[in-house]
Parts: C-alpha cells; structure tokens; sequence
C-alpha cells in the first residue's frame, strides 16, 4: 500500500486551478488567513513571496513551483519594496471575462497561475498536519523535471477559456500536488511524515501498516520486517512521524473507522473488524479514547 495514496483517496482531496495571473509594474499584495491547501507556478518573471510562517521574502523565478499549507496570512511581489496592496481586492477587480486576472501599468513583470485543494472538511486535519507548513519547488533541480510539462499545460489551460476546462484543470491541479511532494521527498526532505516516507525503512513500515491495517501488529514484528532492532526502529520511527509507531496505527485506523461511520451503514462490530479490533467493545474503547466520543454517537451526529 502506498500511504501517501492512502491518505489522499481516504480525505477527497479536490483540486481546483483558478486564475492566471498577469501584473505589470511594482507591486506587492497581502492575502489573509485561508483555508486547506494553496499552490501555484511562476510562468514568466520574477515573483516573491512571504510567508508569516518564515516572516521573509523568497525569491521565485519562472518555472518554480510553491505549496502552502498551514493557513497563515501570506504575500506575493514582483518588488518587496512596493506599496502593499489587498490582494483578494485587487484580484477580484481584475479578473476579467476570459478568467484572466490582470492589474498594474507599464511593462508586463510577472505571470502565474495557482489555485488550491479542498480536504474533507473533518478529516482534512490529519493531512494538513503531515504536510510541511511550505513548498518551494526550484524548476533547475533534478527532481521537478515533471513539473516543467505540467507548467506548459497550465500555460496553455489559462490563456483563454475552452471546452473542458473545468475538467480538466481538477486533474491538472492533482498531478501538481503530488509532483511537488515526490519532488519534496527526493529533493531530501527530513522532517515530519513526508520525510518519514522516504526514509527506506520507516517509509516500508508505513506502507505496511497501511496495506494490513487489520493485523495485529507489535513494534517488535514491524522492527523485524525493515531489519532493524526493536529500540532501533521505535526510537528512529517517532523522530521521523511524531509518534510512536502504534500510536501512528491507531490514529489512523480512527481516521479510517470516522470514514466509514460517516459513509456507509456497516455495524460497529464489521467497522472494528477491518480495522484490527476484535469485538466491538474494544473497538468502542479506542475510539472513544481516541476520538472523544462513542461511535454510535458520533455517527448519529454526523447523519
């Protein structure tokens, strides 16, 4: 099983391309506080951007690619020196019919394109967690050689309006999620879940909790599997995720039981069943430890 995979099939992540972008002249504009994921491509010129998360200015240029996800207010410049202006106010009063937003006098600067990801609404916490509060996907390293044709297609999408668009963008914005995060983790990413993935063998314990998430696993038959000691794969599998290893387990088998809850009319005994608990008792006990309520009543709130 391939966890990242897991995790995104389980959340309904959706993407959404919106506007290109073309500004001309210096400016700066600040966006507020938003919600789930934003993206986006720098297509021609020189762009910076601001997160309040690093309280300094990041240099784009055309070809890179940003991911921002901890929901903090952020700007984008062509000059960081230049009056800061509104920008949900400035991109509302320049979009135009074609779906272009365009703002500013004088030489064209810059052009870009983004546009965003919406999660399930009561699961979507669990994968704004794992992901790095930021992005910056550089076009001149090894690992972002996909994300060139990628840039090319949104180019050609936002130029004009055509037959399809809607469509077609949804799957455009998916395939740039997740090269910007196969970039990330081949580019040496460290920290944090993402960073636990392409660690060879925390990554394989993962992607084994994930495939037999019903089995019974102990710490010491998960630090056999990836050859290593059982001190060795604990202490090194809560560095990389977080958490201990069945701490992981059992949230995510949560996450997958408040899934089921919401989707489907099996009975707690069969949801506790494909998750690993062997009676519904036990099954009711984690839940309500791990989630704060029985899944009885959490079901009958969510229906």
């Amino acid at each position: 099983m391939d966890p990242l995979s897991d995790v995104f099939r389980l959340l309904n992540v959706e993407g959404m391309l919106s506007a290109r972008v073309e500004a001309a002249g210096p400016w700066a504009l600040a966006f507020p506080a938003y919600r789930h994921i934003k993206f986006g491509g720098v297509i021609e010129g020189a762009r910076w951007l601001w997160t309040e998360q690093d309280g300094a200015w990041t240099e784009l240029a055309p070809g890179d690619f940003y991911l921002l996800s901890d929901g903090r207010p952020y700007r984008f410049a062509s000059d960081p020196g230049a009056a800061l202006g509104d920008g949900t106010q400035v991109m509302a009063e320049g979009l135009g019919a074609d779906g272009i937003v365009r703002f500013g006098a004088g030489e064209l600067k810059t052009v870009g394109a983004g546009g965003r990801f919406t999660l399930d609404e009561e699961l979507g916490g669990w994968l704004l967690q794992l992901l790095p509060p930021s992005i910056v996907v550089r076009a001149a390293a090894p690992q972002a050689q996909a994300l060139g044709p990628l840039l090319e297609l949104i180019q050609l999408e936002t130029r004009a309006a055509q037959p399809g668009a809607s469509a077609l963008a949804g799957q455009l914005a998916a395939m740039v999620l997740i090269q910007i995060l196969r970039a990330h983790l081949a580019g040496g990413a460290r920290a944090g879940w993402l960073g636990a993935l392409a660690d060879a063998r925390i990554g394989r314990a993962l992607a084994l909790m994930h495939g037999e998430v019903e089995r019974p696993w102990t710490v010491a038959e998960l630090a056999a599997a990836v050859a290593m000691s059982r001190t060795s794969f604990a202490e090194r599998f809560r560095s990389r995720v977080g958490l201990p290893p069945l701490d992981y387990l059992a949230r995510w088998r949560m996450t997958l039981a408040r899934h089921a809850l919401k989707s489907n009319d099996d009975t707690l005994a069969r949801i506790g069943r494909a998750i690993g608990y062997e009676s519904e008792t036990a099954f009711g006990l984690a839940f309500k430890r791990i989630v704060g309520e029985s899944p009885g009543r959490y079901r009958t709130r969510f229906r």
